[in-house]
């Protein structure tokens, strides 16, 4: 796919990728990263870390959302190795469930139906249309993001057109028509691009799911045994939502949308019609006819009124298998068809079809109501795509079923269109059935006149009502009539449900939450299967994974609260499915197990599988240990996996063999951390606690999962990825472009909450100049560094710049430990790099050869987890032994945190003074004129104290933000208390303003920022930087002094911590300084010369202007003997000293101002050098 990047060249990600692939191989041929358990490993003494990834299905080329998940497993082995922990990093291949079966398919429905290669028809390339035409696609905003179909497949409508979007040719897609060669395909792939990554991935422990792997299939069914020794597998009818047209259960991993929709629960109210039917139900005169309506809230049909239908909406009469008629929509009726309604499961005994308009004004006997008879009436935004299409009506509790009764009933001309009669409306009050606190027992009156609904068309206050009106309700709310009457609505809703079920008034019905389509396009339905499920609702299991869950940390409180909800709702789960690819359940081998049930403790496999398979991801060859895969008896893997198992008698394999497997799998587990992206919250990583739990019950503490880190989604460039708009990259692209570890840096910035991360492709791009631009400096800090200034590290800055490096080792640190890799790259390498500049900056240049080179190491190695190919080569540049991969995180000493904010303090002061200075030789506002001649002396005052009103009001803010729990109180409360103060009285303008100044330094610097005297010299601070002060403002010298020697403004200005600056310029005259050396280069100059300058000043000043002038020592500054007769001989190039004196570094000047004259005083004689100089540069 190209991408639109500006570059200029491809110089630089070239030659990172070329470092990159030698760095690589460098790692495969040391076999880095494949780990053993040590042979005794309870007297090792070395930690072990075990991270683990949710291996990727290989339907397709991994893509910068996969990758953007497991770099957060990547960096964290890179980072525990540094910690000096034995990490173990294996990668999975998941080629379980449905779709791969269901595309081979699709290929070998096109291949017969439209050739080899197809010929598509007109519009091929059209996207694949979910929805039908009467039954629109329900948005689900919770999720946000388009179907997978969509997103992944780039709109295109047939199979074959898909795999042609991945780059393959119609050679190569005719064999996918095979399910073997999307498992012989794609895997392989998927490890060629992770090692592009860079991963630090122990190969060895790759492997391929499904039957085709005989080891895995085998580890597989032993885990379903022990699953139902343990009674956590059961059979049965259970409610699912299924693809009729795939004729099984369609789980999450099956479908194109409705990621992590389930059954909802209706109770389906039979509301029956009143004879004489209409004419065109006349035909079903004697037979009982029932209207529909599914509801969620069964305890308000005491309150009904009338029954709302859509006048154009198509309806259908079906007999069910009691011989009733119902009513509905088509959609509902198909729901019905798989729930045991009808005599033939998936079929519908239609009688015919109506519309709403047929059935308008029929009288009806419905349950529960104070009315004998209510009547259907027309409502125009009743959806075909929720319940059945008819709705029961209670106006009392219900704001849209008030709005729309109240319109009915005040316009006549209404009623008169759909041919409803008076007497069909205007008799039917709401009846009072629920009283709610604050809304009485009308309370959708209430809300309606509560928020001035004026219509049913007054759609946001009519949901505001609903909001208030239901969550109050159910709640808060008390039933006032029938047998339940004084009873809490929350506690009689499932009571009152079951009566009406009891009496047959109504019956259970389910249908999905909001729509599901499957991956081979069916919408599905919710349907009573015969299957195997695990019983996820056993309260004792529930209750064991919840003891699980709060022992494993989750990194953010929001992710456990995902886990706690959904432990809240969770039930069964079909574990079983009759398509697809998989194992079989060992038991009823006519079910595969499906992809969500067999992906669950599969970790446990990884510590084991290099032993059992012979290097190949499919298993086809016996690893190490030569074991057959049809000895792994479920005895045999009890010894493995079960430390008080006996050793299996029956078994030809050696016990030693055996003993290795399982000093493998003790050392190995837990698992460490389970990374994730938060969609699989609801279900994967919630069955990942569950199983641990079942298949280890007993051993919490050594077998449970340690942490689970979940992230948000990728988006690309702010937007979603998608191959239908383009914004899409795959892994195997992203590396192309951006080098590894450019993309690997990008990815890290990315973000690291549960909110959507951005990857940035121009990030991505300043990358590579970051990364390439830091790895040419390490090599010219190299060559050099034999010229770097070397001995004692104690001046100012050399102290400053290692306790900065310290600090910044420590937070970086800290951020790794959380696993929050945006804060690890801000601390740990842009502002890590800015450190170095300022110290560069402070020094003039004059850096210490010593702290350079521990930079250069200390950056590496915070740097490596995120960076890791660079970070190697550089190792090897500054002539390190080893790998950085076997390195130690660096060692840092207590930060000396008042000579951290010396060091802020300097450069905010520098800040300041560089802004003060600017203002004063910037033009005012409307003024044209520059000040004539720029400042070049400065004085600087510092403060030992503030001024009594400050110190009166720092001094109360302190107490009041102690008092107020290290916050503080409102401004208000805050003026109160400072208005008792004498000190402040004269100051009321200023008060505030510095409160706020305050409270923002507080949020800035901590609460030191309140201390009344800075805890450092200030004054000695800019003394030791003076000449730095000197170089970055420009200035030929600069006097510090305390502020009690400044006027009273001044001393009210300057306060602790912030010094105030004066500029001004020293009078001066000029004097032309001319160069007689031919060639040179060097030009005339215009030098002003002021009172008491030195040789040394004047060749400073004269270094500035002219960049020629590398080093002012190099500069001879000569006089002329006549200074009058001198500038107007010919110059003799060959004797530039003839004529002319030259300048002592022991000579002073003066100046004339009045007669603008410059002379010298030399060894004790005072001479007129008149206005011209001369200089020669050697």
């Amino acid at each position: 796919m190209e991408r639109n990047l500006e570059r200029k060249g491809t110089g630089k990600v070239e030659a990172l990728k070329s470092l990159e692939r030698e760095i690589q191989q460098k790692w495969n041929n040391e076999k880095m990263f494949e780990e053993d358990a040590p042979t005794d490993f309870t007297q090792s003494g070395k930690e072990k870390y075990l991270v683990t990834f949710p291996y990727p299905y290989m339907n397709g080329r991994l893509h910068l959302g996969h990758t953007f998940s497991l770099s957060k497993c990547e960096f964290a082995v890179g980072y525990q190795r540094l910690k000096g922990k034995q990490c173990l990093f294996p990668f999975g291949l998941h080629c379980t469930g449905m779709p791969i079966k269901a595309c081979s398919d699709k290929l070998k429905r096109e291949i017969e139906d439209y050739g080899c290669p197809p010929r598509f028809p007109e519009g091929g390339n059209t996207a694949v249309v979910i929805e039908k035409p009467d039954e629109p696609v329900i948005v689900d905003k919770s999720k946000g993001k388009k179907s997978k179909l969509v997103a992944k497949t780039g709109g295109a409508k047939f199979q074959w057109q898909i795999m042609r979007s991945l780059g393959l040719s119609d050679d190569e897609i005719v064999k996918f028509a095979e399910t073997d060669h999307w498992l012989e395909y794609f895997p392989p792939r998927a490890i060629q691009d992770l090692k592009a990554m860079g991963v630090k991935v122990d190969w060895r422990r790759s492997f391929i799911t499904t039957d085709v792997n005989p080891y895995y299939d085998s580890f597989v069914r032993w885990q379903f045994y022990r699953l139902r020794d343990r009674n956590k597998v059961k059979f049965g009818k259970r409610y699912t939502i299924y693809s009729p047209k795939d004729g099984q259960p369609c789980m999450d991993h099956d479908r194109a949308s409705g990621e992590g929709v389930g059954p909802q629960e209706y109770t389906l109210i039979k509301m029956k019609a009143v004879e004489p039917y209409p004419e065109k139900l006349k035909s079903l005169s004697g037979k009982p006819v029932f209207l529909v309506a599914a509801t969620l809230r069964p305890e308000t049909m005491y309150g009904q009124t009338n029954c709302w239908v859509r006048p154009d909406m198509k309806y259908i009469v079906y007999q069910i298998k009691t011989g009733e008629v119902f009513i509905s929509t088509t959609r509902a009726a198909k729901n019905m068809a798989y729930q045991g309604f009808m005599k033939e499961e998936g079929k519908v005994d239609v009688l015919m079809t109506i519309v709403g308009q047929d059935i308008m004004g029929m009288g009806l006997a419905a349950p529960l109501t104070s009315y004998k008879v209510i009547y259907t009436l027309p409502m125009l935004n009743i959806k075909e795509n929720k319940g059945t299409g008819i709705v029961t009506s209670v106006p009392s509790d219900a704001p849209d079923d008030y709005a729309a009764l109240r319109d009915l009933k005040k316009k006549q001309p209404f009623r008169e269109k759909y041919g409803v009669k008076d007497e069909m409306v205007l008799p039917f009050d709401p009846i009072p059935i629920i009283e709610v606190p604050e809304l009485g027992n009308l309370s959708a009156v209430t809300a309606c006149d509560l928020f001035k609904v004026q219509s049913q068309n007054d759609k946001d206050k009519l949901q505001e009502a609903k909001e208030r009106v239901y969550l109050k309700g159910f709640y808060e709310g008390i039933l006032t009539v029938g047998e339940y009457k004084g009873q809490k609505v929350q506690d009689v809703k499932k009571v009152v449900q079951k009566k009406m079920v009891d009496s047959k008034e109504a019956v259970i019905y389910m249908e999905p939450e909001k729509q599901v389509v499957s991956r081979s396009a069916d919408e599905c339905v919710v349907a009573l299967c015969d299957q195997w499920f695990l019983d996820y609702g056993d309260e004792e299991w529930k209750n064991q994974t919840r003891g699980a869950l709060a022992k494993t940390e989750t990194y953010a409180e929001e992710v456990r609260k995902n886990f706690q909800a959904t432990l809240d709702w969770i039930h069964e789960h079909a574990c079983s499915r009759s398509y697809g690819l998989g194992s079989k359940m060992p038991w009823d081998e006519q079910y595969l197990i499906e992809s969500l049930s067999d992906s669950t403790i599969y970790m446990a496999y990884y510590t084991v599988c290099h032993l059992l398979q012979g290097g190949v991801v499919d298993g086809s060859v016996a690893g190490p240990l030569n074991i057959k895969p049809e000895d792994l008896t479920p005895e045999v893997w009890d010894y493995i996996y079960f430390k008080d198992s006996p050793f299996p008698a029956s078994t030809p394999i050696p016990q030693s063999s055996l003993d290795k497997l399982r000093n493998e799998f003790q050392y190995w587990y837990p698992v460490d951390v389970r990374v994730s992206g938060k969609d699989l919250v609801p279900n994967h990583l919630t069955y990942f606690l569950y199983n641990h739990c079942a298949i280890w019950p007993e051993d919490p503490e050594y077998k449970w999962p340690r942490s689970i880190r979940s992230n948000g989604h990728l988006l690309l460039n702010s937007e979603k990825m998608s191959k239908q708009t383009g914004n899409f990259l795959t892994l195997t692209e992203a590396v192309e472009l951006y080098s590894a570890d450019g993309m690997r840096l990008a990815l890290a910035d990315a973000g690291d909450t549960q909110e959507d991360a951005n990857f940035v492709e121009a990030m991505a791009d300043a990358g590579i100049l970051r990364l390439y631009n830091f790895l040419e400096w390490v090599k010219e800090m190299v060559a050099n560094k034999d010229s770097m200034r070397s001995g004692p590290l104690d001046s100012f800055n050399d102290r400053v710049f290692a306790a900065e490096m310290d600090k910044g080792i420590q937070e970086t640190e800290q951020h790794y430990d959380r696993m929050m890799y945006k804060e690890a790259l801000k601390t740990g390498f842009y502002e890590y790099q800015a450190l170095r500049d300022k110290y560069r900056e402070v020094t003039m240049g004059d850096t210490h050869r010593d702290l350079i080179m521990r930079f250069i190491e200390t950056q590496v190695l915070i740097l490596s987890p995120l960076c890791p190919h660079i970070c190697e080569h550089i190792w090897q540049v500054i002539g390190k032994k080893g790998s950085i991969m076997k390195a130690k995180w660096p060692e840092s000493k207590e930060v000396d945190d008042v000579l951290v904010r010396s060091s802020q303090y300097l450069m905010d002061a520098a800040h300041d003074f560089r802004i003060r200075l600017s203002k004063l030789t910037q033009p005012g506002k409307g003024k044209k004129e520059v000040p004539q001649r720029k400042p070049n002396h400065g004085t600087c005052y510092v403060a030992k104290t503030y001024p009594p009103w400050q110190h009166a009001t720092l001094s109360c803010l302190k107490q009041l933000y102690d008092a107020n729990g290290k916050q503080f109180p409102e401004n208000k409360a805050i003026l109160t208390e400072l208005k008792k103060k004498d000190e402040v009285k004269k100051y009321m303008k200023k008060l505030m303003p510095f409160v706020q100044t305050v409270k923002q330094n507080v949020e800035e610097k901590g609460v030191h920022a309140m201390d009344l005297t800075s805890d450092f010299d200030e004054k000695q601070v800019l003394l030791a930087n003076v000449n730095y002060l000197k170089y970055t403002l420009e200035l030929e010298s600069i006097d510090i002094k305390f502020s009690e020697e400044a006027d009273a403004k001044i001393r009210e200005e300057c306060c602790p911590g912030k010094p105030f600056s004066m500029f001004s310029s020293k009078p001066s005259v000029d004097v032309r300084v001319s160069n007689p050396q031919p060639s040179s280069g060097h030009f005339g100059l215009i030098v002003p010369i002021q009172e008491g300058d030195t040789l040394e000043t004047v060749t400073t000043r004269m270094a500035k202007q002219e960049r020629g002038i590398k080093d002012p020592k190099q500069v001879t500054l000569l006089r002329h003997e006549d200074p009058e007769l001198g500038p107007r001989q010919i110059p003799q190039f060959a004797k530039p000293e003839q004529g002319r004196c030259k300048i002592s570094d022991k000579a002073v000047f003066h100046i004339n101002l009045e007669l603008k004259k410059v002379s010298l005083t030399e060894n004790g004689q005072t001479v007129d050098i008149g206005s011209n100089l001369v200089y020669i540069v050697s």
